[in-house]
């Protein structure tokens, strides 16, 4: 008889033990990306992203600036906006999570704090399709650079 504890997966559709930790402040930590939890395939999945963050459909909206039917309905949620509006918040919050501390906090600074060199949100900048200045604004503060 086996002695050890079933551990169960979360269902999802990766397993959130299957990348590398990220490093923080030069150090190791064990830490589940969001990107892990929510996407299917090349999609992301809204219902996972939802969960993940711990909002409701006509928040996730309110976030990526879209219509609430174009989360909740498959074929306007698997449209290219939306896509990429969603891969653009994903791959920002992953990026900052580990310096914020923790997913909350990372999208507390995502949806509030202002990037200086843009004058705008992370938030502001996604819905309005400059997302590559954050990176680039994300990019100058990981090499020790300011604003």
């Amino acid at each position: 008889m086996n002695d050890q504890a079933h551990v169960s997966e979360p269902n999802h559709p990766v397993s959130p033990r299957s990348v590398d930790a990220p490093m923080a402040f030069g150090l190791a930590v064990e830490a589940e990306t969001l990107r892990e939890y929510v996407y299917a395939g090349e999609r992301i999945d809204t219902e996972c992203l939802r969960d993940a963050l711990k909002m409701s459909s006509r928040s996730l909206a309110g976030v990526l600036g879209l219509s609430y039917e174009a989360i909740r309905k498959r074929d306007r949620a698997n449209s290219r906006k939306t896509q990429e509006r969603m891969r653009d918040m994903v791959a920002i919050l992953d990026r900052v999570t580990p310096w914020a501390g923790s997913r909350a906090q990372a999208l507390a600074w995502y949806r509030s704090q202002e990037v200086p060199s843009l004058g705008l949100t992370a938030e502001q900048a996604v819905k309005t399709g400059r997302s590559r200045l954050v990176w680039a604004y994300l990019g100058r503060i990981s090499e020790g650079g300011y604003a």
